[in-house]
C-alpha cells in the first residue's frame, strides 16, 4: 500500500490510491454488518431513543472489546455476567443496568491497560 501524507491548513491528510481506498471501504462496509443496525428515524426525523441507545451502546462495547483483544466469552467471564446476557447486549436486544455497564467497562479498561504494558 502506497500512502502519501500532506498538510493543508494545519491538518494532516493521507493520500492513497483509489483501488486501495475502495478495498478499505469494502472492508469497513463488511465490518459494519457485524454491528446491530441503528434504527431509522421517523417521518419527523426523530430516532426511537431506547432502540438507538441500545444499538449505540452495543456498537461501542463491540468495538472496545475487540480493540482490547477480548472475546465475548472472556469479557462475560471477567465481568461476572452470563455470556447470554453479553450477547443480548451486543445484539442491541437488551438494556443493561448501570452496574453491568460498569463491570463491562472495568474489564475492558483493565484489558487495554494490560495490553499497553506488554
Amino acid at each position: 500500500m502506497s500512502v502519501q501524507t500532506l498538510i493543508l491548513d494545519g491538518k494532516r491528510y493521507a493520500v492513497l490510491e483509489a483501488t486501495e481506498y475502495r478495498r478499505l471501504r469494502a472492508l469497513a462496509n463488511a465490518a459494519e454488518g457485524e454491528f446491530p443496525p441503528l434504527p431509522k428515524p421517523d417521518e419527523c426525523g426523530n430516532y426511537p431513543a431506547i432502540e438507538y441507545a441500545r444499538a449505540s451502546l452495543a456498537r461501542k462495547i463491540i468495538r472496545q472489546r475487540r480493540a482490547a483483544g477480548l472475546t465475548q466469552a472472556d469479557l462475560a467471564r471477567r465481568a461476572g455476567i452470563r455470556p447470554e446476557t453479553l450477547n443480548s447486549i451486543e445484539r442491541g436486544k437488551a438494556t443493561p443496568n448501570i452496574a453491568t455497564v460498569e463491570k463491562i467497562a472495568r474489564v475492558i479498561e483493565q484489558a487495554q491497560a494490560n495490553a499497553d504494558l506488554e
